[in-house]
């Protein structure tokens, strides 16, 4: 009498782990590129704002104080929302790539949930490899002082969590043509008005604008930056930055897995 074998069944912990050894195996082998696709850029600005213009007196000695931590921050969130959008744009193309991982024995919404942590690390890295580079090139920065390594590691984590969820909005919301418009129509001008390059009590001087950018993620990331890196400067309350990272970051995921689940079975 034959017998009928059940399927195994494979634990859940087991499949995430797997999809995100694979993306992190990728990026690994990419690790160069990426670096310089998503550091080049807040790098440059280093040099610029804080090395030659103090230089040569066009601006205040002192802000490099308030520029570093921004730039930490932009650093962050491009890299986060670049590492879960552009890969999503791909898989989501013609090749329909994304239906390897649909095949998975994981729902849909562990898959989003394991690009979005993969982002997140990829967004760490980057931050990394921005910081001493950055204090490298702008000598002693006053004020800059790392007394509560809990505080810089959850804004750290929250901006990088925001980031990549809205990364899995964009990347499954936009098509391949449009990722030059995604640069620059949402990630171009989020940055300029995200508070990176001057602090977002230095917009008092224009109320309107002060509240205008609260609407902009990456204020919260570069105020959440400076109150851990640069404690002595003006900046928001840690209390405020945490409570906007964690509604940010779940109202970008309940968005994103929609958007995720409509590309993916529509």
């Amino acid at each position: 009498m034959s017998t009928v074998t059940e399927p195994a069944v494979v634990p859940v912990g087991h499949v995430f782990w797997a999809l995100l050894r694979r993306d992190l195996r990728v990026a690994q082998r990419e690790l160069p590129y990426f670096l310089v696709r998503t550091t080049l850029q807040p790098i440059l600005f280093v040099v610029v704002f804080g090395y030659l213009l103090p230089k040569m007196n066009f601006v205040n000695r002192g802000y490099s104080t308030a520029l570093l931590p921004g730039i930490l921050a932009v650093s962050l969130a491009f890299s986060s929302i670049q590492s879960v959008a552009l890969p999503l744009v791909q898989d989501f193309g013609w090749t329909r790539e994304i239906e390897d991982r649909l095949l998975a024995p994981a729902s849909a919404r562990l898959i989003a949930f394991e690009k979005v942590v993969s982002g997140v690390l990829q967004g760490l890295v980057a931050a990394v490899f921005v910081l001493p580079i950055a204090r490298l090139i702008m000598g002693p920065v006053a004020g800059l002082a790392v007394t509560d390594l809990g505080a810089v590691l959850a804004v750290t984590l929250l901006g990088a969590a925001a980031f990549s969820a809205l990364g899995l909005l964009i990347g499954t919301a936009i098509q391949p043509q449009q990722v030059g418009l995604m640069f620059s129509v949402i990630v171009a001008p989020m940055i300029f008005f995200g508070c990176a390059y001057y602090p977002w009590q230095g917009l008092s001087a224009t109320p309107a604008f002060k509240y205008a950018v609260l609407i902009n993620p990456l204020v919260y990331v570069s105020e959440g930056m400076r109150a851990v890196l640069t404690p002595t400067l003006p900046h928001m309350p840690l209390t405020y930055v945490f409570l906007a990272l964690a509604n940010v970051t779940g109202v970008f995921w309940v968005w994103g897995l929609k958007s995720f689940e409509r590309r993916a079975f529509g």
